[in-house]
């Protein structure tokens, strides 16, 4: 099993910039990709970002290609969200999650193995 700490969530203005921060503990094999999901009210959890386990290779949702930034530090199991130009649609709460083993440009539902219990993230108009 994987344990998940998140921290960065909160409340932040249209515009404003926010960063989510999410370590990984436990089993989870020797390489892994991390990314983030995000789920808001009323609609179907989507991909926001991924990043390989080198940090080499980084995916994104076309929604935030350009004000989203996904980087990881493995000394520290940890991966970073970088949040830029927030809009109010990108209010959700944001998943964690962790990929052992499917292909790491593939960022579907199901090729997650492991999720976190998710942060609050709120843009304010």
């Amino acid at each position: 099993q994987v344990q998940f700490l998140e921290s960065g969530g909160g409340l932040v203005q249209a515009g404003g910039s926010l960063r989510l921060s999410c370590t990984a503990s436990g089993r989870a094999g020797s390489t892994y990709a991390m990314g983030w999901f995000r789920q808001a009210p009323g609609k179907e959890r989507e991909f926001v970002c991924g990043i390989s386990w080198s940090g080499g290779s980084t995916y994104y949702a076309d929604s935030v290609k350009g004000r989203f930034t996904i980087s990881r530090d493995n000394g520290k199991n940890t991966v970073y969200l970088q949040m830029n130009s927030a809009k109010p649609e990108d209010t959700a709460v944001y998943y964690c999650v962790v990929k052992a083993f499917s292909p790491p440009e593939v960022w579907t539902l199901s090729s997650v193995d492991y999720w976190g219990q998710g942060t609050q993230v709120t843009v304010s108009s």
